[in-house]
């Protein structure tokens, strides 16, 4: 991604104008591991060969980084499953609300996790239904495999939920959580009123008042997307596979195939005929798909609710263990501490040259003082 800013960013710039953040964001990723940031001289114990490493920019939406995030956010995680089925349920905006997106973000994507949150709890509440509270962890994902506009939520939900007063588990009584069906109506009168409530309060002033009517009008007709799995027994296997996605962008750099004065060739999965495939676009459209994923600064894009929220966390899966009489200290993901991953300073590295001797820190290097000073 580095290289392919380098090499069609000038241009863009020329027909596009870019936000505080994309220019933020831009800066960060063209600095990533060069001589602009702090670094480190290191020497094999070996043979002698000398190499300079530069540290990362660790910024969010840079495809190099975020490796160490994601990996703690797994362990962290998988200490509080619980031993019962889980699913995993996504909620997808659907596209005609893509522009909406684009001018205000801050708005849509808040209304998207009240709404999915609504959802879970007023279904979980149903006495006819868990009749109790439920949990979720939800992320967010902006993008396709095309590196095109597709809000949605993955949602990691324990399959049941806490009674009232709290001494009692009521656990799914299916593979499936709840219908899907009710669950996308519910989510799409949810995320209507919540986008109309906010334009009664001037939020979405970017838009037009007969466009936001119109729109959400014509949403109301259609059927929006949900989809559900269950995982039976096997909740890291869902942990695993959002903890690969919970801190990375659209695009890794392993999926960047070619990169040449006017196109860029990425790799992608095609999910309808389930094949791997690739694609050319010209250098500025890829920037411009590539800045879409973009998130306000501040905007916290992995939240947990109900007895998984973080205030109460700890004392409700207690309570819940105790309820499935399951000691706290015998769950499988709690005998297992978190592997540390160590600092770069105390990593030894193997030798590329001589792949006998170890890369050992000789001294630290300063950043690269900017515009001559």
């Amino acid at each position: 991604m580095q290289t392919v800013l380098s090499h069609h960013l000038k241009s863009y710039k020329h027909h596009h104008r870019l936000s505080p953040a994309q220019t933020k964001v831009c800066h960060r990723i063209g600095t990533c591991r060069t001589e602009a940031l702090d670094g480190q001289l290191v020497h094999c114990d070996q043979c002698g060969f000398e190499q300079h490493r530069y540290h990362s920019c660790r910024n969010r939406h840079c495809p190099k980084c975020q490796q160490r995030a994601s990996h703690e956010w797994c362990e962290q995680q998988l200490q509080k499953v619980v031993p019962v089925n889980y699913f995993h349920v996504m909620f997808t905006l659907p596209h005609e609300l893509n522009p909406w997106v684009q001018c205000h973000p801050e708005v849509l994507y808040r209304c998207l996790f009240a709404s999915v949150w609504k959802t879970i709890r007023t279904f979980g509440h149903d006495p006819k239904r868990l009749n109790g509270q439920m949990g979720m962890t939800a992320v967010l994902h902006t993008w396709g495999q095309n590196l095109s506009q597709h809000v949605h939520l993955h949602c990691l939900i324990p399959g049941g939920a806490l009674s009232e007063k709290q001494n009692h588990w009521h656990g799914a009584k299916s593979t499936y959580l709840f219908p899907i069906r009710a669950l996308s109506r519910y989510f799409r009168g949810a995320m209507v009123s919540a986008l109309r409530e906010a334009t009664r309060h001037g939020e979405l002033h970017r838009l037009g008042p007969e466009q936001i009517d119109a729109d959400l009008n014509q949403l109301t007709k259609k059927d929006w997307v949900v989809y559900s799995k269950a995982y039976l027994k096997k909740a890291g296997t869902i942990v695993r596979y959002l903890s690969r996605y919970s801190h990375k962008i659209a695009i890794s750099d392993t999926r960047i195939k070619g990169i040449d004065k006017r196109h860029v060739t990425f790799g992608y999965k095609d999910y309808r005929d389930n094949k791997d495939k690739t694609m050319q676009l010209e250098g500025e459209e890829f920037i411009r798909r590539f800045l879409l994923h973009v998130l306000p600064e501040g905007l916290m894009r992995i939240r947990h609710y109900g007895f998984l929220s973080n205030r109460t966390r700890q004392q409700k899966l207690e309570t819940i263990r105790t309820c499935l009489q399951v000691p706290a200290q015998s769950s499988q993901d709690e005998e297992t501490p978190a592997t540390e991953i160590p600092p770069l300073s105390d990593t030894l590295c193997p030798c590329p040259k001589c792949r006998t001797g170890h890369l050992r820190v000789c001294f630290e290097i300063p950043a690269k003082p900017r515009y001559g000073r």
